[in-house]
């Protein structure tokens, strides 16, 4: 049944995507039901069936990925999985699943990827007598502590060649389940080797629910950050995205929260809608703050150069004009409350030790 307001079906009970709809940018041909199969359709009403996640293992035959990008403070990441099934609706990922021609919508979130071999290509990659350390990034692209990390216990892999390397690596995620490898963290942090980062969108466990659908809920976050910090384990809590009329009257709040659970700093992102991800989130918008649509996308564009995404660097990760600006200054008023942003992330890369090469005379001791 179509939802009478809009042109699309309404949303599907805990996914964050309003709908599946395949990429235009590389002239990919539409999907369309075919409604003579029984098995597309509930046998009662008109309800799409529940949508199952499946995971696809892949094996790359590279799995650092550099960067120049004047915006982030690493040039090197890994990303063990493709797809993320968290479900934001604002994912600035979700366009990736077009190059493998999946929709970014729906696909993206339950159509997962991957990559067990990531912790073997990782030693190969150290081991190589040319390789630099610098820090590592885990989790830029989609989190490394969703739910089938539980399954599959990548990042714990790759973790485990951190410490075994002594190679310092920041982690980057919305999830408590960051905390069950807390053993490995804590021996890495004593060594100065590693940060965390926990993105903390909302504190409003409703709006939380439609923004991220299947994240780990603000309250566990919190204890994540909390846990971590008690640990001895520097924490960074991320503002990001901050959502127009949506999340920012909450800035001050999260700050505070974050710094009640031992955060040493705070920073922002304002939503970024590259590529398809624009039209799926006014979708969302339609279907969930209909009367806030309009003022939500005429702030995005005003902090976005007059469109609805800006790529350019510098500009990308921070926004422009006075929307922008507001809340840069506004958080930064409430850090300075909080006692926050004394100290930034300082990894050291001098304790770095190669491991072995396969197949070296050095396996033999």
């Amino acid at each position: 049944m179509e939802d009478r307001n809009t042109n699309h079906p309404p949303p599907r009970k805990g996914r964050g995507a309003p709908s599946n709809a395949v990429s235009q940018r590389f002239n990919l041909q539409d999907r369309e039901v075919d409604g003579d199969w029984l098995d597309e359709r509930n046998m009662i009403g008109d309800d799409p069936l529940k949508l199952r996640t499946t995971v696809t293992t892949e094996f790359p035959k590279s799995i650092i990925n550099y960067n120049k990008s004047p915006d982030l403070p690493f040039d090197r990441s890994i990303n063990a999985y493709r797809g993320c099934e968290h479900g934001c609706i604002y994912c600035y990922a979700r366009p990736t699943h077009a190059y493998h021609d999946l929709s970014p919508g729906l696909d993206f979130e339950s159509k997962l990827f991957a990559k067990p071999n990531a912790a073997e290509l990782l030693r190969q990659t150290l081991a190589k007598p040319n390789y630099q350390p610098a820090n590592l990034a885990i989790g830029t692209n989609t989190d490394p502590y969703q739910p089938i990390e539980k399954r599959f216990r990548i990042t714990r892999q790759i973790l485990e060649v951190m410490l075994e390397t002594l190679h310092p690596v920041v982690i980057t995620t919305k999830s408590n389940r960051v905390v069950d490898d807390i053993d490995l963290l804590v021996r890495l942090a004593v060594q100065q080797l590693t940060a965390v980062t926990i993105s903390v969108t909302t504190l409003d466990p409703g709006t939380a629910r439609l923004l991220e659908p299947r994240a780990p809920s603000p309250p566990r976050r919190l204890e994540a950050v909390r846990k971590l910090s008690e640990a001895g384990i520097y924490v960074h809590v991320n503002i990001a995205p901050v959502v127009p009329g949506i999340t920012d009257h909450e800035i001050d709040a999260i700050v505070a929260a974050a710094a009640d659970c031992g955060a040493k700093s705070t920073s922002f992102i304002p939503m970024r809608l590259p590529h398809e991800v624009a039209p799926l989130f006014e979708q969302w918008l339609e279907s969930h703050y209909p009367d806030r649509k309009s003022k939500v996308m005429s702030i995005v564009r005003q902090m976005r150069g007059g469109k609805r995404n800006d790529a350019e660097f510098h500009s990308r990760m921070r926004g422009q004009g006075p929307w922008a600006e507001l809340i840069r200054t506004r958080l930064a008023i409430a850090s300075r409350k909080a006692g926050l942003n004394r100290t930034k992330i300082d990894l050291r890369t001098d304790l770095f030790r190669r491991p072995p090469m396969a197949g070296s005379q050095m396996e033999l001791f």
